[in-house]
């Protein structure tokens, strides 16, 4: 995403990862905290103490609940389950939309995946429903773009669940004692999986780049 933004500044916020700039001549504010509704709230909490906001976009990873999501597929949600809708962009890159579901909690494998979709869920991923709450309490319009990682049939190495500090965040230590204890089979899955992810996220960014909000 960075590579299509100008005059790029990093404000001191108390965020994981801050930074503003122009994208196609339009302030932006781009913003990391962590997995999970907690954390993407506080962001967005940080954000509005420093910053006048027009419009929250939620971007980032999701896993597909439908056959027809691959990865780096670039899935615009309609609305979030059970929080409110989206609005949808302008783009002239395709893209999917259907109905994405905020968990707290990684869903990491193929069975879990396919309770959601058969409870009406299109993908899933950690973040929106905060980001969307916040949205709706600013009065200002709300989007989410996510691009797949994870596909309906896929299981994950590990329990990303287990992988997590108390604060929400994902513990490196944790993933990379996990992966020690079976290397044989858990490694070569966490490579791919990263891999996948680096494809995915230039995807989202080329996207982002073009879509007008």
């Amino acid at each position: 995403m960075l590579v299509h933004v100008d005059e790029v500044v990093k404000p001191n916020w108390p965020l994981d990862f801050v930074r503003w700039g122009r994208l196609k001549g339009v302030q932006v504010v781009m913003v990391a905290n962590g997995p999970g509704r907690k954390l993407a709230g506080a962001a967005v909490d940080v954000v509005k103490a420093n910053q006048k906001m027009d419009a929250l976009i939620s971007i980032g990873f999701c896993g597909g609940l439908r056959p027809s999501l691959q990865p780096c597929d670039i899935f615009v949600a309609s609305e979030v389950v059970d929080v409110g809708p989206a609005l949808l962009p302008a783009s002239q890159k395709s893209f999917k939309t259907g109905k994405l579901l905020c968990s707290d909690r990684v869903v990491s494998n193929a069975a879990e995946k396919a309770q959601l979709a058969n409870a009406g869920a299109d993908a899933v991923e950690m973040e929106a429903a905060a980001v969307v709450a916040r949205a709706n309490q600013c009065g200002v319009p709300f989007y989410a773009v996510r691009v797949v990682t994870d596909t309906c049939d896929q299981d994950f190495p590990v329990d990303f669940n287990r992988m997590r500090s108390p604060d929400g965040r994902f513990s490196r230590s944790r993933i990379i004692a996990a992966a020690l204890r079976k290397p044989g089979t858990v490694i070569p899955q966490l490579i791919k999986l990263k891999r996948t992810t680096k494809r995915a996220a230039l995807a989202l960014g080329d996207f982002l780049a073009d879509a007008r909000f």
